[in-house]
């Protein structure tokens, strides 16, 4: 917009899905940003003011394209660059997941396990539940997934919000929806599925890592 200067937002290339829908989504809810894709994680250090992390896929793929930036991500994010993660890109703000080999960023300890409900994947809509100590932000009443695995932190207060789903023996199992540890936000639902309402929280979470 004229007069104003345009947030710089690089959305990584993992070689994995929903960059495109991730990208037109990202368009709406933050017209303030310029957007770019980069498939080289050092060239998008030199220049984003916000990293996003996209991801359908899997883990060791994922990871693996990382692992010779692995290093100099984790300083850049752990330095106070903010970054955003969507599905697999919060899972690889951990340190491992079972779903294969390979290191994730290891910014927030923990690990992505398999969920235990009888139905996987875990698709569709599902409540989202705020966190006490969650900022007020415009919460959705419900969130879109895809999803077979479920971000399990050593510390839950970096945990913002919280969905279930039925598990073994007809009890409810809770994961992580929405985690935050500094100026790095990872949700496990895909906000460009997620309606207005997704599209709202999403430019939401990306300036709250801005600010």
């Amino acid at each position: 917009r004229r007069g104003e200067r345009l947030v710089r937002v690089a959305l990584l290339d993992l070689g994995v899905g929903n960059l495109h829908s991730l990208e037109k989504a990202l368009a709406l809810a933050l017209p303030e940003a310029t957007l770019y894709v980069d498939a080289d994680p050092t060239q998008a250090l030199a220049h984003a003011e916000l990293l996003v992390f996209p991801g359908v896929g899997a883990f060791s793929g994922a990871a693996e394209r990382l692992a010779p930036h692995r290093q100099e991500l984790r300083r850049a994010l752990s330095a106070g660059l903010p970054a955003l993660g969507v599905c697999l890109g919060m899972q690889l703000f951990f340190d491992a997941s079972d779903e294969g080999p390979g290191e994730g960023l290891g910014l927030i300890p923990g690990r992505v396990e398999r969920l235990a409900s009888p139905r996987l994947p875990h698709m569709g809509w599902t409540p989202l539940e705020p966190a006490a100590s969650a900022p007020p932000l415009p919460w959705p009443e419900a969130v879109y997934y895809a999803h077979s695995f479920g971000c399990r932190p050593v510390d839950e207060r970096v945990v913002l919000a919280w969905s279930s789903i039925e598990g073994q023996g007809g009890a409810r199992e809770r994961f992580a929806a929405i985690v935050r540890h500094e100026n790095t936000i990872g949700c496990q639902f895909h906000p460009e599925k997620s309606s207005q309402q997704g599209l709202a929280l999403l430019g939401a979470l990306a300036r709250e890592v801005l600010r």
